[in-house]
This record gives structure tokens, C-alpha cells and sequence, in this order.
């Protein structure tokens, strides 16, 4: 009880979710008077990291820097839009295709935002798209970043519960596919009431001339997802397959300035320790609640609301959208895994890679709602609009993806087709 109430008085005096989960634990362990779990406190921290298969974190945020710094955003852009063509309202569809094919390099949601609010947003503006619409799309189809593959949120549950990396990366493709239609079909019916422009015609040889332009950038995917799914490779070594194919590109465009290697690796290594000191706290704090006897508590509660997989899977999914508008992805994932995998693989007997596929998607839609919502902030502060605007234009693209989450919870095929 006590634990509890440090926990939350601490996540509500602001401080980072790191920090909160090691004081929690410390007041546990204060609270049990059982000093001997002193022992084994930094024992259990240096454990949660003490993993090959967080080696690829590093690697994928690296890819990156290396795609930010080498004009392969642009040049994705640019491929999109000659395949959407004179559409009306296509740049709304290149800002989805695109952020699934910089999904399938990046695998991280803010760091995508960021790089799109500032550079499709103004181009849709300028081309007379609503601004809060602009940004909701930009914001929204971040979202397809911790999915499709390489996710950094499928390493970190990979790792927590021993399950093979490379199926959790390709059990990811159908649900982001699945994603990126629904919102597509979400622009189709907003555009019944938006007055969307038409791009200006252009010419089948300036089509095929972005097209080509923009082909090279998509040997970074195909090198990570062959590679995993052919078994040539784990993900970490093609995360660092990946690192050579973004670097060449970048030095091959010219555009990558070797001076600035370091002060990339500098940005890498940052981003890498946040993360890892996150999954550090969060075995720590896992640790005293399986002391604590947490999980056993409920799985009790759980067995008595959920009468078979299914139902089990729809009470996760209202639990999970509850704690994502208060906690980011990593770290609901760090909190809830440890409570919630033992109950639904031992009681229900769900795939814990279904299991894991459904988790991060619901966790990540945290992402763009109030009161946290981190990419939601960060798109309206790149672009200077009020996020309960942006929040508001969102919110179709939000019920998109929870139809698609139902789907995905009764119908486990859909995230397990390509693996099994």
C-alpha cells in the first residue's frame, strides 16, 4: 500500500518515470523493513540490462541519425508522392505511406514526428490543407513507428519476456498495414467535409524521375526485414547491417558530413542510456512486485472479469488505453508486462507474441492523448498550434486504430500469419 502511494505521489511531483520506479522500490523495501532486498538492488538493476538483444537500441537510433543527416526523408517523400499522384487530398496519403515506409527505418514515434511536422506539415499548409489537420495526420500516422518494423518497443518486450525479436518484428507488418489502411480510409471519409486540394499535374517522366530518386532509400528495410526473415541475420545484426546501408546512402547522396560523426554517436548514445536506464528501473521495480505478490492479485481480479481469451484480450485493451494517456509506451510497457504476461500466457493461453503485438499498439496511443500525449506536445510545439486542436482533428484516427485493435484481439491471425 505504501508502495503504491509513493509510486503515485512521486509520478505526480514530476519526476522522470526512472526515477519514480527505483524510489518506489526503495520505499518497498523501507516498508517490508526487509533489508536483505538491499543486497540484491543493484544486482537486479544491472540485470534488467545485461542483454544481447538490447545491442540493437543503439543500432536502429543510429540509423536514424544517419537517415535524418543523409536527405533520405526527402527523397522518401518525394517517391510517395509520384505514386499518389493528382489525387484529391494527396498529400494526406503521402503523409501516411510515408510515415510507414520512415517507420520501417526510424521505429521510434516521437523522433518520426518531429522529423515530419517540419517538413510535410508546411508543404500541406502551403498547399492549403487545414493546419490542425496537417499536424493530427503527421501526429497520427507516427504512431506506425513503434509498429512496423524495426520497433524499439518490440527489443524492449523481446527482451523482458524471452521472445524471439525477429518474430516480433515481423508479426508487426500485417497490424501496421492494417493501420495505415484504416487511415486512409479515415482521410476518404473526412474529406466528404475538408475541402482538399489537388496536387498540380505532373508529367510521367518527373514521376518516375522521384521515383527512382527515392528507390536507393529502400534498401535500409529491405536490408533490416530480409535479412530477420530469411534468418541470415538477428536483429541486431541487421540493425547494424542497417547502420552501413543509411551511412552509404547518406556519403553516396553527399549529404552526410563526416565532422558531424561524432556529435551523432553523442545523440545516440544519449537517447540509447535514457532508454536503458527506463528498462534498468523497470526490472528493479518488477522485482518487488513479484516479491510483493502483485501479479497473483491481478490475475484474481482478472479471472473473475474475463471468462476466456477474448474477453481477456478486450478488458486489456480498455485497461491499456486508460494507462497509456497518463504513461508513455516504454514505459507502460516496463510497468504493465511483468503484471499482465504471466496471466494471459499461464491462464489463457494467448501467443505472447499476439500478446506483445496488441500491448505496444495500445500503449503507443498514449502517445498522441492529453494529459501526457509526448507526440501529440511535440507535433504542436514544432508547428505552433494548440494541442487540444490538434487532439481534437485526431480523434477519427484514433477510433480507427481501436477497431483495429479489436480485430486484432479476437482475430490473433492477423499478427501471426507471417510467423507461423
Amino acid at each position: 500500500m505504501l508502495t503504491g502511494a509513493a509510486f503515485t505521489a512521486f509520478l505526480l511531483a514530476g519526476l522522470p518515470i526512472g526515477l519514480v520506479l527505483c524510489l518506489a522500490t526503495l520505499s518497498y523495501v523501507v516498508a517490508t523493513r526487509n533489508w536483505q532486498l538491499f543486497d540484491s538492488y543493484l544486482i537486479q538493476l544491472f540485470g534488467g540490462i545485461d542483454s544481447y538483444g538490447l545491442l540493437a537500441l543503439p543500432l536502429f537510433i543510429l540509423v536514424g541519425e544517419f537517415m535524418n543527416a543523409g536527405g533520405i526523408t526527402t527523397r522518401l517523400l518525394g517517391m510517395t508522392m509520384a505514386v499518389t499522384g493528382r489525387i484529391r487530398g494527396s498529400l494526406a496519403y503521402v503523409n501516411v505511406f510515408a510515415n510507414g515506409l520512415i517507420s520501417s527505418i526510424l521505429g521510434s514515434s516521437t523522433t518520426q514526428i518531429a522529423i515530419m511536422a517540419q517538413t510535410l506539415v508546411p508543404e500541406m499548409v502551403r498547399k492549403g490543407y487545414d493546419k490542425n489537420f496537417a499536424v493530427a495526420t503527421t501526429v497520427s500516422a507516427g504512431l506506425l513507428g513503434p509498429i512496423i518494423p524495426p520497433s524499439l518497443i518490440f527489443v524492449i518486450y523481446g527482451v523482458m519476456v524471452q521472445a524471439p525479436i525477429g518474430d516480433m518484428f515481423v508479426a508487426g507488418i500485417i497490424p501496421g498495414l492494417l493501420i495505415m489502411a484504416a487511415f486512409c480510409l479515415v482521410i476518404w471519409l473526412m474529406g466528404f467535409w475538408l475541402a482538399y486540394p489537388v496536387e498540380p499535374h505532373a508529367s510521367v517522366r518527373e514521376r518516375i524521375g522521384r521515383f527512382m530518386r527515392g528507390l536507393p532509400t529502400m534498401l535500409i528495410p529491405i536490408v533490416i526485414l530480409v535479412s530477420i526473415m530469411t534468418g541470415l541475420a538477428s536483429p541486431t545484426e541487421s540493425a547494424a547491417l542497417a547502420c552501413v546501408a543509411a551511412l552509404g546512402l547518406g556519403l553516396g547522396y553527399r549529404e552526410i558530413d563526416l565532422r558531424e560523426l561524432p556529435r551523432m554517436f553523442l545523440r545516440t548514445g544519449l537517447n540509447t542510456a535514457i532508454v536503458l536506464y527506463l528498462v534498468a528501473a523497470a526490472n528493479v521495480f518488477t522485482w518487488v512486485l513479484i516479491h510483493g505478490q502483485v501479479p497473483q492479485v491481478v490475475a484474481n481480479w482478472m479471472t473473475s472479469v474475463a471468462s476466456g481469451p477474448v474477453s481477456f484480450m478486450l478488458w486489456l485493451n480498455l485497461i491499456l488505453l486508460v494507462i497509456g494517456t497518463v504513461i508513455d509506451g516504454v514505459a507502460g510497457l516496463i510497468l504493465i508486462v511483468p503484471i499482465l504476461y504471466p496471466i494471459a500466457i499461464g491462464l489463457y493461453g494467448i501467443d505472447p507474441i499476439h500478446f506483445g503485438v496488441v500491448v505496444s499498439i495500445n500503449l503507443t496511443l498514449g502517445l498522441v492523448s492529453p494529459p501526457v500525449g509526448a507526440a501529440l506536445f511535440v507535433g504542436a510545439s514544432l508547428t505552433n498550434t494548440k494541442p487540444s486542436d490538434v487532439f481534437a482533428m485526431s480523434l477519427p484516427f484514433c477510433l480507427a486504430t481501436c477497431v483495429v485493435l479489436v480485430v486484432l484481439s479476437i482475430w490473433p491471425w492477423f499478427t501471426l500469419a507471417l510467423i507461423r
